[in-house]
């Protein structure tokens, strides 16, 4: 039987074990998937030894994880999370299969006038999606609250900002339970003309995206992105 698994600090409500479960029992796979609650990442030593073949990494450990990995894919370091785990050959290889699983969901609902973003948050989730937006070509900002390229208040006063016609939210902001809360936004910029994105999948819409739908704007929910990052982590798994 395969041993896979999820490493993480509270995964109660972790979508991974599920899906994977359901996955393998579709597939008629011989193959478990458990869910690794670490209190600190220096436990994963330990677990790293046991006989596993595979491993996805969530908050907060896919920066930690890395100095306990033997390589790293090109993605992976150019980001500096990972959040999948291969074995091979006795070696931990550390991969980020967010920033697929991102580009994959968003890039349908992109034209030619969509060529500039706003990146919403500066944390693991924005590297991942930056790394994407750059290997296609597209240029963007980041928001925060102080490290970005521009604040929230800078926003309204943003002159490009009708330029910028892509709007990601990386931050946990909407997330449940604090449904009731979202960005501070200029939210009567957005035209029918704009993309706006949420990784957050639960609510399944949040307060974010309402906002954006009620502008016009088409709207997205990181639900796709999840599935598409968990496809990409089992063919990098299975891979020979």
């Amino acid at each position: 039987m395969k041993r896979y698994g999820l490493i993480g600090k509270t995964l109660k409500h972790s979508f991974s074990p599920d899906y994977f479960s359901r996955k393998f029992s579709d597939l008629q796979i011989d193959a478990t998937y458990s869910a690794f609650e670490l209190a600190s990442i220096h436990e994963v030593s330990d677990l790293l030894k046991e006989p596993l073949n595979g491993l996805n990494v969530t908050i907060p450990y896919k920066t930690e994880i890395i100095p306990f990995l033997d390589q790293l894919s090109d993605e992976a370091k150019a980001i500096g999370a990972v959040n999948t785990i291969a074995f091979r050959n006795g070696k931990t290889w550390g991969f980020n299969t967010d920033a697929p699983g991102f580009w994959n969901d968003l890039n349908p609902l992109l034209n030619s006038s969509h060529k500039k973003a706003l990146i919403f948050g500066t944390g693991g989730a924005s590297k991942a999606v930056q790394y994407a937006l750059s290997q296609n070509g597209i240029d963007f900002k980041l928001v925060s609250r102080s490290a970005g390229d521009l604040t929230y208040p800078e926003l309204s006063d943003f002159q490009e900002i009708e330029n910028y016609t892509i709007w990601i939210n990386t931050t946990p902001i909407g997330m449940y339970p604090e449904i009731e809360k979202c960005l501070d936004l200029p939210y009567s910029k957005l035209t029918e003309q704009h993309v706006v994105y949420d990784l957050v999948y639960n609510p399944e819409e949040t307060l974010y995206l309402k906002k954006a739908k009620e502008q016009g704007a088409i709207t997205k929910n990181g639900w796709g992105m999840l599935i598409n990052q968990a496809e990409e982590s089992y063919k990098i798994w299975t891979a020979d």
